[in-house]
């Protein structure tokens, strides 16, 4: 029964306002925005941080859940994705991870340090010339969300890629909220 203990320590050390693992559907993604929406509002949040933050929320969650491959470890065994926000000093912290295949590892790595490459301007451009060239797939926007995570969030996307097996990696992916 300890691991509770240290996992409610490691909570408040790290000040997670709200942690959620498991199976991503739309219905659990609007029940995640909602209790971070009430969790920012209860602390008083200005309305302009609450957007940016929820902005950038909504692009995770679409993420995982149009872009999450199923998983399947053992036998019987759920696709799993995590999904976490907290707070440190004067930034909200919003971190994601979900199982993608191996094959898509260097086409995504590569879309995301393109985004990091660029400055505020570049990513305008970007986001603009994407939406324009661009036919969107029914899963989304050829990293439309991304772009706009950079953009809302005006820092570089974290990200890494963990190895799970022959046929997946784990993605996570780390955006910083600065209070301005």
């Amino acid at each position: 029964m300890k691991y509770i203990y240290d996992l409610h320590k490691t909570m408040l050390e790290r000040n997670l306002i709200l942690v959620y693992e498991g199976e991503f559907t739309q219905e659990i993604t609007k029940s995640v925005l909602a209790m971070a929406e009430r969790n920012m509002d209860s602390m008083g949040e200005e309305s302009n941080i609450k957007r940016k933050v929820f902005n950038v929320m909504v692009e995770c969650l679409q993420n995982i859940v149009k872009h999450g491959e199923e998983l399947i470890v053992q036998k019987e065994q759920k696709p799993s994705a995590i999904f976490m926000i907290g707070k440190q000093g004067g930034a909200y912290i919003i971190t994601s991870g979900n199982p993608i295949k191996n094959e898509e590892v260097d086409k995504l790595r590569s879309k995301l340090e393109q985004i990091n490459g660029l400055d505020r301007d570049g990513l305008k451009q970007l986001y603009k010339d994407i939406i324009k060239n661009t036919d969107l797939s029914e899963k989304g926007g050829a990293g439309l969300g991304f772009v706009d995570m950079a953009r809302k969030s005006g820092q570089k996307l974290e990200f890494d890629f963990h190895p799970v097996d022959e046929k997946y990696s784990f993605f996570s992916l780390k955006t910083t909220i600065v209070k301005e």
